[in-house]
Formats: structure tokens, sequence, C-alpha cells
């Protein structure tokens, strides 16, 4: 597996093949994202690009692309829209201290047929390096992806029966 460290206007050019990823990563259970999330996630992706500080990496298997994060600061103040109204909701004003100005990963998707290799937990590490805190959320019933993320030490912030589980590293 190669991993590689893209920037915003890199990553433009490999739209397609990440839209093949986001199917097959989010296409089954938990998630059950259907063709029309696929094209929201490439319009999102095309948006995002341009973000200040936007990173990416892409993670191949003989040059055909398995996998892939991306990642941005988050900026002051909190943002709205997206998942970031449920993220506030859970953590209320604590965001503006614990989650402004941290690495916030937007994605991480790994194709089943890559999965257990230790794929994730590469992208994770080249995408966030030593950028101090990182965040991400996942959904509460992606129980798979929430054991994933407390292996690899990730701090969870939200509690039982929240509504979004947010990590911090």
């Amino acid at each position: 597996m190669n991993l590689e460290r893209l920037t915003g206007q890199e990553i433009l050019a490999h739209v397609p093949d990440l839209v093949k990823v986001y199917r097959a990563a989010f296409g089954g259970p938990p998630w059950h994202e259907d063709e029309s999330a696929a094209d929201a996630f490439a319009e999102r992706l095309t948006t995002d690009a341009h973000r200040p500080g936007f990173t990416a990496v892409l993670a191949g298997d003989n040059g055909d692309p398995v996998g892939f994060g991306t990642a941005w600061h988050t900026p002051s103040p909190f943002p709205t829209g997206r998942a970031y109204d449920l993220v506030r909701a859970e953590l209320g004003e604590t965001v503006e201290t614990r989650l402004v100005g941290a690495l916030e990963v937007d994605e991480l998707a790994v194709s089943p047929r890559a999965r257990g290799q230790g794929l994730g937990a590469g992208i994770l590490d080249l995408l966030c390096g030593r950028a101090d805190p990182c965040w991400l959320l996942t959904a509460p019933q992606a129980a798979d992806a929430i054991r994933f993320y407390e292996r690899l030490g990730w701090q969870r912030l939200t509690g039982p029966g929240a509504d979004v589980v947010v990590f911090t590293r």
C-alpha cells in the first residue's frame, strides 16, 4: 500500500476514484449511503478542497485508490450547518475552546477489500501528523468505527446516547 499526502488542488484530479472508494466504504452497513450521497460527497469534496489548510491522504494499491482521508483546521467561530450543529448541541460552548483551531478530520474511507491491513490508521497518522489537537466525528451506530478510534487512543468527548460521537486526539 502506498500513502500520499495531497493538497486540495491535487486531490481534485482524483475525485472520480474517491467517489468509487466512498461508495464501497459507505454503501453497506451501518451507513447504507446511496448514489445521491456519493454525488453529494463529490460536491462537498470539490468545495472543501478550497478551504484554507485543506490536506488529504490518498491510499493506493498498485495505483488503484483504496482509501483516503481529508482534513482542515476548524475555523473561528465554530461553523454551522453540516454536522457542526449536532456537535455543538452535544458539546455546547466548549466547541470554541476544544475544537476551533484543531485539525478536523472530515472524511476517512477505506474500501472493504483493503480493510484489516492498518490502512485506516496509516491514513490518520499521515493526515494528522503532529497536529495537536485533532478531532473527528462518527455516527453512534458505527460500532466498528468507534472501536477503531478507541483502539488508536482517540478520546471520546460525547457520552452514550449522543446523536453524534466526537473524538479528539
